[in-house]
C-alpha cells in the first residue's frame, strides 16, 4: 500500500539527494533488472541499491554506488547528535519501493537516456555534498553547474524526504533549456520480506570470467521456446585430457525445450575465458525464462562473471560501463542470483 501523506512540515534535509550530469549510466543499470516492475530502493551512506524478484525464485540487483553521481549526499534519519562516533558510524539503510519502469520513463523523458554497448564517455569526477549548495541560489537553475562544455546528456537531480513523500527529480538536458520535475509514488518495504538468495562463497562448485559478449551472443540465438537450461563445468585437466577420442568441454552450456537441444562449448583458451575454477565434473540446470531475465544487463555489460556454489545457487554478476576516465576509479556492476531446478524431480 502507498505510504500515506505526511501531514507535517518537511523535514529540514532529506534522506539522500543525488546529482548527475548524464543520466545514461543510472539509467542502463535500472534498466539490467527491469523484468520486474516492482523494486525496493535501499538508501544508504554508499549510495542506493534498486533490487526485484522474480516468482520467489530470482532476484535482480542494481548497486548504484555514490560515486557515480557528481555529488551525493546521505543524512541518517536515526542520527542524533547524542550517539557516539561509533554508533554514527553504522548508519542505518532506508528502504522504500517504487515502480521501476516509471522511473526509468522520467529518467529518458528528453529521450536521451540510452547507452550502447562499450560506451566511453567519461564521467565527471564528483563535486563538493550538495548540502553546500542551495536550489534557491543558483542564478539559472537547480542543474545549471552541471552543463559545462558540450554535454549532450540528461542532466538530473533527485531526492527523497522520507517515509510519505515521493521520489522527486529534477531533469534538464541544458541550463538553458526546459526542466521536468517528476514525483514518483513511493511505498513503504519491509526488508524481511525480500528473498534472499544465498550463495555459499566458501564452496563453490563452478566460477567463470569471461567477456560478456561471448555469452551474449550465445544466450541472444537461443529459441525462446527453450525450457531448460544447463551449466556443465569440467576440470581443466580432464578437457585438455588429449587420452580421450572426445574430451571433456572445459565448460558448455546446454539449451533444452519441445523442438530439440542446443549445444555451446567454450574452450580452454585464456582468449575466450579469463578465469576458470572447477574441482570436479559440475552439472547445474536452471529455468531458461529466468536465465533469459539476465538479457538487458548482459547486452551493454562488458565482462561478466558466473558462480556456482555446491547447492546450485547460481550467482551472475555484469561488470557494467562506469563513465570513469580509468578503470580502476570505480566498478559498476549489476548482480541477479537464482535458485536451481531439481533434475532429480
Amino acid at each position: 500500500m502507498p505510504s500515506a501523506t505526511n501531514a507535517s512540515a518537511e523535514p529540514a534535509k532529506p534522506v539522500f539527494t543525488a546529482s548527475c550530469h548524464d543520466v545514461r549510466y543510472l539509467t542502463a543499470l535500472l534498466r539490467g533488472i527491469s523484468f520486474s516492475n516492482r523494486a525496493t530502493v535501499m538508501a544508504h551512506e554508499g549510495g542506493l541499491r534498486f533490487s526485484v524478484e522474480e516468482a520467489r525464485t530470482m532476484t535482480g540487483d542494481s548497486y548504484v554506488h555514490s560515486w557515480i553521481f557528481d555529488e551525493y549526499e546521505y543524512n541518517d534519519p536515526d542520527f542524533t547528535q547524542s550517539q557516539s562516533q561509533t554508533q554514527s558510524s553504522q548508519a542505518t539503510v532506508v528502504p522504500f519501493e517504487i515502480r521501476l519502469n516509471t522511473l526509468i520513463e522520467c529518467l529518458n523523458i528528453f529521450g536521451t537516456a540510452g547507452l550502447s554497448s562499450g560506451s566511453k564517455q567519461q564521467h565527471k569526477k564528483p563535486r563538493n555534498n550538495i548540502g553546500d549548495d542551495d536550489d534557491d541560489s543558483d542564478r539559472d537553475g537547480p542543474l545549471d553547474k552541471f552543463f559545462q562544455g558540450n554535454t549532450k546528456g540528461t542532466g538530473m537531480r533527485m531526492s527523497y524526504a522520507g517515509a510519505g513523500y515521493p521520489l522527486t527529480l529534477i531533469l534538464a538536458e541544458s541550463s538553458s533549456g526546459p526542466t521536468a520535475t517528476c514525483e514518483i509514488t513511493t511505498f513503504d518495504s519491509d526488508p524481511e520480506d525480500r528473498l534472499e538468495v544465498e550463495i555459499d562463497n566458501e564452496d563453490i562448485a563452478l566460477k567463470v570470467i569471461l567477456k560478456s559478449s561471448w555469452l551474449r551472443d550465445a544466450l541472444s540465438e537461443l529459441d525462446p521456446s527453450c525450457e531448460k537450461l544447463t551449466f556443465f563445468g569440467n576440470p581443466p585437466s580432464q578437457s585438455n585430457n588429449t587420452s580421450r577420442s572426445t574430451p571433456s568441454p572445459l565448460f558448455r552450456i546446454l539449451a533444452e525445450g519441445m523442438f530439440g537441444s542446443t549445444e555451446m562449448d567454450y574452450p580452454n583458451d585464456r582468449e575466450v575465458v579469463e578465469t576458470f575454477i572447477c574441482q570436479e565434473p559440475a552439472r547445474f540446470s536452471y529455468r531458461f525464462s529466468h536465465i533469459s531475465k539476465t538479457l538487458k544487463a548482459l547486452q551493454v555489460s562488458i565482462k561478466t562473471s558466473l558462480r556456482i556454489d555446491s547447492k546450485g545457487a547460481l550467482g551472475m554478476q555484469f561488470l557494467m560501463p562506469s563513465g570513469q576516465a580509468k578503470e580502476d576509479d570505480g566498478t559498476l556492476f549489476v548482480e541477479f542470483r537464482c535458485i536451481p531446478l531439481d533434475d532429480r524431480l
